[in-house]
Formats: C-alpha cells, sequence, structure tokens
C-alpha cells in the first residue's frame, strides 16, 4: 500500500461530482451554466517556447479566434455549437452529456514572451500554440567612479 499525502477536500469533490451529475440530470436552470463547453489546457515550456495545448473537440479553425489584448492578455474564444438531427422528426434525445456554447479562455503572458512570435496550428481536435521566448538581454557593466 502505498504512503499518499492526506487530501481533506478528496472525498467532498467526489462527493460533489456525484451530486453535480445528478441534478444535471434535472435540467434546472440553476445548474444549466455547469453544461457550457469550457475547453481543457495544458501549459508547458522549454528554453525556448511556451506551449498551449487546447482541447477542442468538434471544432474546426473557422470556430476559434486568438487575441493579444491589452499587450499581455492571450485571449482564445470560440463556440461549440450543437447541431440538432433534423431528418427524423421522431428522433429526440433522452440525455446530452456532450457540452455546447461559447467559451473564452485568457491567459497571461510573461514579459518574457515575445507576442509577436506565437504561431498556432489547429489538428485532430486539438489547438497548439507556441509562443517564443525573448532573448535574454544581456546585463552591462559600467564601472562608477568614486570622487
Amino acid at each position: 500500500m502505498a504512503i499518499v499525502k492526506f487530501d481533506p477536500f478528496r472525498e467532498v469533490s467526489g462527493i460533489m461530482n456525484k451530486m453535480s451529475e445528478f441534478l444535471s440530470d434535472f435540467d434546472s436552470g440553476i445548474f444549466s451554466e455547469r453544461r457550457n463547453f469550457y475547453p481543457s489546457v495544458d501549459i508547458s515550456e522549454d528554453d525556448k517556447n511556451i506551449y498551449l495545448n487546447v482541447e477542442l473537440p468538434g471544432l474546426n479553425k473557422d470556430d476559434v479566434q486568438i487575441k493579444i489584448k491589452d499587450d499581455n492578455i492571450l485571449m482564445i474564444k470560440g463556440e461549440k455549437k450543437f447541431e440538432e438531427k433534423k431528418e427524423d422528426k421522431n428522433h429526440s434525445y433522452i440525455k446530452v452529456e456532450r457540452r455546447y456554447g461559447e467559451f473564452t479562455r485568457y491567459f497571461t503572458l510573461p514579459d518574457t514572451v515575445d507576442k509577436e512570435k506565437i504561431s498556432a496550428k489547429f489538428e485532430h481536435g486539438v489547438l497548439n500554440l507556441v509562443i517564443e521566448k525573448k532573448e535574454p538581454e544581456k546585463t552591462q557593466e559600467k564601472l562608477i567612479e568614486i570622487q
């Protein structure tokens, strides 16, 4: 048996997830916000770049906008639209678990990145951004004469 760090919220989190899942079946207006689409993001870095990988299943590049706001805020905005099947009038949903709707994600960029060198590629339902880091400024040494 492995030693695991005590987490007092572990059981509470599990109970909350079960309760939320149960209540979502009622389609109550109070809980309908939970149904909005909110993409997951992984952020990593190496010496030269910062990488953002945004999961956007069911979307294509035309459904997403990427902007730099206020000089250091990266904004990723888009919408996953619900497309109901219209060919069969007798077709009705019993349960919808997939998430739909508009989303906006904001990320504060550090001063160490070059905001002019951001590339984005969309493939297999994942938006991949590469943000280049600036070359570190060389510190200059200056001798101050004492009088």
